[in-house]
């Protein structure tokens, strides 16, 4: 089953809500992360050529390092980083961090690409996967398409999900206090109070929570979204073993960016695992780590992977910026010229048109616009 937007997603680019068809994560898996995320990867090996998408951030690095440590234990080929840098983009630049992790781990094949304006999302990589695949989550597949046609035959790893698993429960206050992970005071327990209300309580507090600042859509279509959102976020359970199992796998955010990720490695004959949201690896540790869960990524990963990495990498808390890379020519120059055409008549009466071309003929758009584009840019494509 392919999973398409709904209309209200497209507004603002993100999916959300509960996907059909996605039974929820029931087994209690014995294990850890780290011998889940290995069982995950080794499979991947064992399809050669196994290539990592390796940006240089602490996930990619983390799944390039298991895979390459166990491939030497397995007598295994070795998997290959491919990294897309973009020189005339700055604060994309990972080099330091890239060369730190693939010189600890003694990796002499690195496949480096490296683009101008061609992962641009209106460029000739993002139409091709349009065409192909039409608007899919997230926004930046098309990112990805010139490292799956590397993987061609073979296998294709990637850190997605290392958001999603480590990220905390918003509603975790109580089981926080009882485990005494935090300090009682006047505001914690105020905090967990407010995440034991009712339903229909929480509700009203998520509304006021959500905080969507996106001028294109109209008035009605936002009221609309943020109701929504609002239900949703309502719905989170109170443990963050109960969330992983019953909300984040179940997602459809995550389920549509592991369609995404499949569809786009199909294309290549290339088989693709995202081991940190694999559903083994999060029945895993919603066992292991149970109703507190993770206890930061930091932690985490220095406690299960500290052996494999450089420990600057585990430390670090910076990250890069592609939003440049993806806003460097060819989207800015279609925008141009676009006069609200290809929405659709449902679309076009929730999005501002002027507001959204407004967007668009600025030097930085909003990413939470670029679906409508994809949708728009579609829509325009001479047929083949």
């Amino acid at each position: 089953m392919t999973r398409r937007f709904t209309d209200l997603e497209l507004l603002w680019t993100v999916p959300y809500g509960r996907a059909d068809g996605v039974r929820d994560l029931t087994a209690r898996v014995p294990g850890t992360l780290r011998s889940a995320v290995e069982d995950v990867v080794l499979a991947a090996l064992r399809r050669p050529p196994c290539v990592v998408s390796f940006s240089g951030g602490r996930d990619s690095s983390t799944v390039l390092a298991v895979a390459t440590t166990l491939a030497r234990r397995e007598g295994l080929p070795l998997p290959v980083p491919v990294t897309n840098t973009f020189p005339r983009v700055p604060s994309s630049d990972e080099g330091r961090w890239q060369e730190l992790v693939v010189r600890h781990l003694g990796l002499r094949e690195w496949t480096r690409l490296r683009f101008t304006d061609e992962l641009d999302v209106g460029g000739p990589v993002a139409q091709d996967t349009l065409r192909r695949l039409g608007v899919c989550a997230p926004f930046n597949l098309h990112f990805h398409a010139p490292i799956a046609a590397l993987a061609a035959g073979g296998s294709l790893l990637t850190g997605v999900g290392g958001d999603e698993l480590f990220s905390p429960v918003a509603r975790l206050t109580p089981y926080r206090l009882l485990s005494r992970a935090w300090r009682v005071d006047r505001r914690t327990a105020r905090t967990a109070a407010l995440d034991l209300a009712p339903r229909p309580l929480r509700v009203r507090r998520c509304l006021r929570r959500v905080d969507l600042r996106y001028g294109w859509i109209r008035p009605d279509a936002l009221r609309r979204l943020r109701t929504d959102l609002a239900r949703w976020e309502a719905t989170e359970p109170l443990s963050w073993e109960r969330t992983v199992r019953h909300r984040v796998w179940p997602g459809r955010r995550l389920q549509m960016h592991r369609e995404g990720l499949d569809r786009l490695g199909a294309l290549h004959d290339a088989a693709v695992e995202n081991p940190f949201c694999a559903p083994s690896v999060l029945a895993a540790t919603a066992t292991d780590w149970g109703r507190v869960g993770p206890r930061g990524r930091t932690r985490e990963l220095r406690a299960q992977f500290g052996d494999l990495l450089p420990a600057d990498l585990v430390e670090r808390s910076t990250k890069s910026s592609f939003n440049a890379a993806f806003w460097s020519g060819p989207a800015r120059a279609w925008a141009r010229g676009w006069t609200g055409d290809g929405l659709g008549p449902t679309l076009a009466g929730l999005v501002d048109v002027e507001a959204l071309h407004r967007e668009w003929s600025s030097d930085d758009p909003d990413p939470h616009s670029f679906s409508l584009l994809h949708t728009a840019l579609l829509a325009s494509a001479p047929q083949r």
